[in-house]
């Protein structure tokens, strides 16, 4: 059975490129590029793992993890956010951080780790 991801992003190009890469090694991807539509779904998806942005047009990535993270649902589900402009001053208690740009491959390192497949 696959692991599922949920990606949380707004830019495009960028989207388009976890999707591809993360189906490639095998996992079944569902994306989105605004909070609303992610918050809005969620509740009905299963998941293994959030990948999230930190900016967002109509919200913050921050704020998502922390409300994922106090959800009894979504609580132990891990998180990666992802973020060219991330500060840390706004912690919230994601299991992980990549900053962008990032390395493909160590994108898909962190992800299995995460997920618990070394």
């Amino acid at each position: 059975m696959k692991k599922k991801i949920i990606v949380l992003e707004d830019d495009l190009y960028i989207r388009e490129l976890l999707e591809l890469l993360l189906q490639e090694e095998q996992f079944e991807v569902r994306s989105f590029s605004r909070a609303k539509d992610f918050l809005r779904n969620v509740p009905s998806i299963e998941v293994d793992l959030f990948l999230l942005d930190v900016m967002l047009p109509d919200g913050n990535g921050i704020d998502i993890c922390k409300q994922l993270k106090r959800s009894h649902r979504s609580a132990g589900i891990p998180v990666i956010l992802m973020s060219a402009n991330y500060n840390g001053l706004n912690p919230c208690p994601a299991e992980d951080f990549i900053e962008k740009p990032f390395d493909i491959d160590d994108l898909s390192r962190r992800v299995r780790k995460q997920l618990g497949m070394f």
